[in-house]
């Protein structure tokens, strides 16, 4: 709850859950409206999924306690799209069916004047109207939802979110302080991968291929030049483990041994160090990688903070980073430190931002807790000298989007109809 374990939560049935829930979801939402002058919800989900109606507290239950007015979208390119606005309208309570200002058809590609008649026609059965219709839109930069790792291996275009004349992004360092980009980077998608829209950025900048990697087989073809990145981990000890049953431990391994540069986030992190400590039954105990003398004591209480550091004086393939500031957030009950004993045989380590970032004393593997770090337009310039869209410039090429293909003041009314 709100990034802390909650024993209650967890010891109470899946239909029970939403009622411990919802308070703190009011209060969430109280919160952004009165900071607010517009908000944007979006909906889990249909609305009309009868069968969980009276326990839902992702659409209907949120849009009643706003007092929202709303717009229901269907995806068009799915087929079938004026039975699914018409059937999800009539499911609704009559209450309910008032709230709906209007019908958005998404993904549509062709002429939208083909579709007449039947905007007006679902508009006399049901009083709304349809108020845009949004063209197919591939590149958009948005992040992808947990089945993007299914896919295959993604080329960045850096294709700006502007449609249709957007600007090209081109590679190329500044005042020659960028190292050669990677060709290829590669995530490592364990089975409990966490936080893995952070790595949306990369598939916008141009020709680098970002690849998630299942099996061995995957990181077979890296070379030297590439990244391997071991990401957050909802369980690390067990995704730690199912590195091992892969073979990817000793993979890993070899791309540093090659020259190769490993980057590990949160739970990537902690699985790059010597160990792995709990006395508290939190996450389990276990050995390592050993590519960073660390050492990881996982605590009863949680950091779940947002967080900005500046780089220090950072080796190797990540020395652009040095000096650059960046902010993120971390969420992890592990707490990281050196370990003592290594050091005093000799190992070395680069404590590179206090607290939160270590490197090998070779520069080839860094370590962070820093979520985030690729949605700093200065770490991606610093990296790959390429100005790739972040998010905030995609939701300005959204809204742009938007307001090309919607109905003329139609999201103006629904403001001022509040």
């Amino acid at each position: 709850m709100r990034g802390q374990v909650s024993q209650t939560l967890s010891q109470t049935p899946w239909r029970e859950r939403s009622e411990k829930v919802w308070p703190h979801i009011a209060a969430a939402l109280d919160g952004l409206v009165a900071d607010n002058d517009v908000v944007v919800i979006e909906g889990a989900g249909s609305p009309a999924e009868i069968n969980l109606m009276d326990s839902d507290i992702v659409n209907l239950r949120v849009a009643r306690h706003a007092s929202a007015r709303c717009l229901l979208v269907t995806d068009i390119d799915r087929g079938g799209a004026f039975a699914h606005l018409y059937g999800t309208w009539a499911l609704l309570p009559p209450e309910d069916q008032r709230r709906i200002a209007g019908f958005v058809l998404n993904k549509f590609r062709g002429d939208p004047s083909l579709l007449a008649p039947a905007p007006e026609m679902l508009q006399q059965r049901t009083g709304v109207p349809t108020v845009a219709t949004l063209p197919m839109w591939w590149q958009h930069g948005l992040p992808e939802e947990d089945g993007m790792m299914n896919r295959a291996p993604t080329l960045g275009t850096g294709v700006s979110p502007l449609p249709p004349e957007g600007a090209r992004f081109a590679l190329g360092g500044a005042g020659g302080k960028t190292p050669p980009a990677p060709t290829t980077i590669a995530v490592i998608a364990y089975p409990r991968i966490s936080n893995l829209d952070e790595f949306q950025t990369l598939c916008n900048v141009p020709g680098l291929r970002l690849l998630w990697a299942h099996s061995l087989a995957d990181l077979a073809g890296l070379q030297p030049g590439d990244w391997v990145i071991l990401p957050g981990s909802k369980h690390t000890s067990s995704d730690l483990a199912w590195l091992r049953q892969q073979g990817l431990d000793a993979a890993v391994a070899r791309h540093v041994q090659q020259g190769g540069a490993v980057l590990g986030i949160c739970g990537g992190l902690q699985m790059l160090g010597e160990a792995l400590v709990d006395t508290h039954g939190i996450d389990g105990n276990a050995p390592g990688l050993g590519l960073l003398p660390l050492v990881t004591q996982f605590a009863q209480d949680k950091t779940v903070t947002k967080t900005a550091a500046r780089f220090a004086q950072v080796h190797g393939p990540w020395s652009a980073l040095s000096g650059v500031q960046a902010q993120g957030y971390e969420i992890h009950h592990g707490q990281t430190q050196a370990h003592p004993a290594m050091l005093a045989a000799g190992a070395v380590l680069h404590e590179v931002a206090p607290g939160l970032a270590w490197q090998s004393g070779n520069g080839q593997v860094l370590g962070t807790y820093l979520h985030g770090l690729f949605e700093n337009p200065t770490v991606l310039q610093a990296l790959f000298g390429a100005q790739a869209p972040n998010l905030e410039t995609v939701f300005d090429g959204l809204a742009d989007f938007i307001e090309q293909h919607f109905e003329p003041g139609a999201l103006k009314r629904l403001l001022q109809a509040v």
